[in-house]
């Protein structure tokens, strides 16, 4: 019940892992080819793009994830299996910048287990 002259607040909660599973590493090179270990939980449902801008690396996303803009390409410099490039994801890097073989999209790549000790490079910018 909420009295007359007081407001009710929402307070999101804290988060909770929900599985509890063990972090992983992932090797981050910037665009100064210097490289850092990013320790991630994997059950909370993060993307590349999103561990890169929690650590505060320069990938902008622009798009907010939705693989229309290119801003969080990046190179895979280890031999792990992702998922398969989309038809978005094969159509917006036919369109950006400094393309390569192993380039993908930050933002359709999500944190799971199986990514423990991927290297990963930053493109760069346009």
């Amino acid at each position: 019940m909420v009295l007359m002259g007081q407001e009710k607040r929402h307070q999101r909660p804290p988060l909770k892992r929900s599985n509890k599973m063990p972090d992983i590493t992932i090797t981050l090179i910037d665009r100064n080819q210097i490289e850092h270990k990013l320790l991630t939980p994997t059950d909370v449902s993060l993307t590349l793009m999103e561990l890169c801008k929690a650590y505060e690396f320069p990938i902008e996303g622009i798009c907010g994830g939705m693989a229309l803009c290119a801003s969080c390409q990046c190179y895979i410099k280890s031999e792990h299996t992702l998922p398969e490039k989309s038809s978005d994801e094969e159509a917006m890097l036919a369109e950006a910048f400094h393309v390569q073989g192993n380039s993908r999209l930050g933002c359709q790549i999500p944190i799971t287990e199986n990514l423990d000790g991927l290297v990963v490079e930053i493109a760069p910018e346009e």
